[in-house]
C-alpha cells in the first residue's frame, strides 16, 4: 500500500508530506483547489510524461517520491531482484524533472528507466477515472481479472507449463526436420567426401609423424652420398683411375727394387712409413664400407612418405582447414551423413513428441476454457448485482469468451476474454469504452473492484472523482462500496460527494491559499470536528448552517 507521498516544488505546491494508513482515504475541497495538482504529481512518481510545466516557478526542479509497503512474496519485490535493485523496507519511487526537460526515475533511489518505473508503479497501485488511462480496454488485462476472480491457479500453472513443454517439443521437431533437410540436400557432397578421407584415413598426429621421418631419411641420404663419394676417391671403379691406394702399391715396388740394393736407412724408413699408410689406408675403406651398408637410404619409403605428405595436404586445401583437422572433418560428415539413415526415425520420433505435447495442452487448456466459461458466468451475475444501486440498473454487464487462432494461443491459453456492456435495454452489449460514458465507466470499474476486492496484487487503488454526475442513494452506494473494497485494499478517492467522504477512515481537505506573491495549494488531514465542518460545506455550498451540520453529523454517524 501507498504509505507516504512527499511533493517538493510541483505546480502551486511548495512542499508536501502526507502519511497513509490502510483503508479508505478522501480528498475534498473547493474546486480549483489542487486535486487534481496531486494526482499530476502522484503521477509523475508513477512514471508518466514528465513535463517542465508541472514545476513551481520559482523553482529549478520539480521532485515527488511515493513510498510503498509490500509483502515478501509481492510481484514488485521479484521485479527488483532481477534488475538487480537492493530491497528495503519500502519500495520508493522518485521522479525528478529538470527546467531544462530532462528527468531522473529513481527506485530505493537506483537510476532507472521510466519505463521500468512504470512497471513498478503498475504492480503498486492503479488509478481509475473519467480521463485514467486504465488499460481496461485490454483483453489481456480482462483475461486476468477473470481469472483471479474464479480460475484455479494451479489449472492456469499447468496450462502455462504444458505450453512451454510444447513449445520446445515443436523446437525440438524443428531442428531435427532442418537438419534432415540439410542432409538430404547435400547427400551426394557427404557421400563423395566420405569416401574419399575413409580412403585417405587421415590420423591424428600423423603429418607430424611424417614430417619428421620424412627429415630422417633426408638425411640419411645426404650421409650415404657423402660415405660414397669418400669410398669412390679411396677405390675408384674406374680401372683408369688410380686410387691412393694403388698410388702406395707402385711407390712400394719402386722403393723396393732399389732397398736390395740401398742399405740406407731412409729407403727402409720410407717402405715401413709407406706400409703403415697401406694399412690406415685399408682400414679407413673398411669402416666406410661399413658405414655405408649401415647409412644406405630407402628412397622409395622417401618417395612413399611424401606422397602421403602431399595427398594430406592437398585434401585439407580441398576442405580449407589443416591436416590436423582432417581426422575430426572425417568424423562430422560422417556424422551428418548418418542422419540420412537415422534422421527419418529421429524426426518422426520428434514428430510423435510434438503432437503428443500439444494434445496435451489443448486437453488442459480445454479445462481452463471451461472454468472459464464458469467463471465469466459469475462474474456477469456478480458484476450485473452491483450495478443498480450504482445507477446502473438498465446496464447489462456481460463477460464473453472466444477461441483464439493457433497461432495466438499462448501459455495463458486459448481464450480471449472481453468485458461488454450495453446501457440500454435492447442494445447489443459492446466494448466498455464504445459504449459507456465516463461516470458510466467509473462506477462499472467500481462495481468491478467491489467484485474482485483481494485478488488482485495491487495494494493501492485510486478513484478519481468516480461520483462524478450523482447523488443521493447513488452517491451512498459509490461510498459504501468504496468502504466496502477499502476493507481488502487500500483506497484513496478524490471525491465532491459527502455522502462517500462519510465513508473515510481519513479525510483530507485541499484547499489553495492566496498569498501577497503567489498562491499556494495546502492539504491537510482533518480531526473529527475539522472533518464535520467540511462535509457540511459540500453539503451546504459557501455557507455553512447549522442544519448543514446537523446532516453532516448524521452522515458520520450512519457510516
Amino acid at each position: 500500500m501507498l504509505t507516504a507521498l512527499s511533493i517538493r516544488d510541483v505546480v502551486l505546491i511548495d512542499r508536501l508530506d502526507l502519511a497513509f494508513d490502510h483503508g479508505l482515504a478522501v480528498f475534498t475541497g473547493e474546486t480549483g483547489a489542487g486535486k487534481s495538482i496531486l494526482l499530476d504529481a502522484l503521477g509523475l512518481a508513477l512514471g508518466a510524461r514528465a513535463d517542465t510545466g508541472l514545476i513551481r516557478a520559482e523553482a529549478a526542479q520539480a521532485v515527488v517520491t511515493a513510498s510503498f509497503a509490500v509483502a515478501a512474496d509481492h510481484p514488485a519485490q521479484a521485479l527488483l531482484e532481477h534488475h538487480g535493485i537492493e530491497a528495503g523496507e519500502d519500495i520508493l519511487l522518485r521522479r525528478i524533472v529538470t527546467r531544462d526537460g530532462k528527468s531522473r526515475a529513481l527506485i530505493n533511489d537506483q537510476p532507472v528507466g521510466a519505463a521500468l518505473l512504470r512497471r513498478m508503479a503498475d504492480l503498486l497501485i492503479e488509478i481509475q477515472g473519467q480521463h485514467a488511462q486504465i488499460g481496461l480496454s485490454d483483453a489481456a488485462i480482462q483475461r486476468t481479472m477473470l481469472d483471479d476472480y474464479g480460475v484455479d491457479r494451479h489449472l492456469r500453472d499447468t496450462v502455462a507449463s504444458l505450453h512451454s513443454s510444447w513449445h520446445v517439443a515443436e523446437a525440438a521437431r524443428a531442428d531435427a526436420a532442418s537438419a534432415l533437410a540439410e542432409a538430404q540436400r547435400d547427400e551426394d557432397f557427404l557421400r563423395h567426401a566420405v569416401d574419399e578421407l575413409a580412403t585417405l584415413a587421415p590420423r591424428n598426429g600423423e603429418e607430424d609423424a611424417l614430417s619428421a621421418a620424412r627429415h630422417q631419411l633426408q638425411g640419411a641420404e645426404r650421409r650415404a652420398e657423402a660415405i660414397g663419394n669418400a669410398l669412390s676417391e679411396l677405390t675408384p671403379r674406374e680401372r683408369r683411375s688410380s686410387g691412393p691406394a694403388s698410388t702406395l702399391r707402385s711407390a712400394a715396388r719402386a722403393l723396393a727394387r732399389i732397398a736390395e740394393t740401398d742399405q740406407g736407412p731412409v729407403i727402409g724408413q720410407a717402405l715401413a712409413a709407406i706400409e703403415r699408410a697401406e694399412e690406415a689406408l685399408a682400414e679407413a675403406e673398411t669402416l666406410l664400407s661399413r658405414a655405408a651398408s649401415e647409412a644406405e637410404a630407402d628412397p622409395r619409403r622417401l618417395e612413399a612418405i611424401e606422397e602421403r605428405l602431399f595427398a594430406l595436404r592437398a585434401m585439407a586445401r580441398k576442405h580449407g582447414i589443416t591436416v590436423t583437422d582432417l581426422p575430426a572433418l572425417l568424423d562430422t560428415f560422417a556424422a551428418r551423413l548418418a542422419t540420412l539413415d537415422a534422421g527419418t526415425t529421429a524426426l518422426h520420433h520428434c514428430e510423435a513428441a510434438a503432437k503428443a505435447a500439444r494434445a496435451e495442452y489443448l486437453t488442459a487448456a480445454a479445462a481452463l476454457t471451461a472454468a472459464r466459461e464458469q467463471a465469466a458466468t459469475r462474474l456477469s451475475r456478480a458484476v450485473g448485482r452491483e450495478l443498480p444501486p450504482l445507477k446502473l440498473d438498465r446496464a447489462r454487464f456481460v463477460v464473453e469468451r472466444d477461441s483464439l487462432p493457433e497461432p495466438q494461443w499462448s501459455a495463458r491459453g486459448v481464450d480471449v476474454v472481453r468485458f461488454l456492456i450495453a446501457t440500454n435495454p435492447g442494445d447489443q452489449p459492446a466494448a466498455l469504452d464504445r459504449v459507456a460514458s465516463g461516470g458510466e465507466l467509473s462506477r462499472l470499474l467500481l462495481a468491478l473492484n467491489v467484485v474482485l476486492a483481494g485478488e488482485s496484487p495491487v495494494g493501492t487503488l485510486i478513484f478519481d472523482e468516480v461520483d462524478s454526475g450523482i447523488g443521493g442513494a447513488t452517491a451512498a452506494a459509490v461510498g459504501e462500496r468504496l468502504a466496502r473494497i477499502a476493507k481488502a485494499t487500500q483506497v484513496l478517492v478524490v471525491t465532491h460527494s459527502p455522502q462517500v467522504a462519510a465513508r473515510a477512515d481519513a479525510h483530507f481537505q485541499v484547499a489553495k491559499s492566496s498569498g501577497k506573491n503567489r498562491a499556494q495549494t495546502l492539504v491537510s488531514r482533518l480531526d473529527p470536528g475539522a472533518r464535520r465542518e467540511e462535509i457540511a460545506r459540500m453539503l451546504a455550498g459557501e455557507t455553512i448552517t447549522d442544519a448543514a451540520r446537523e446532516a453532516a453529523t448524521s452522515l458520520l454517524a450512519g457510516s
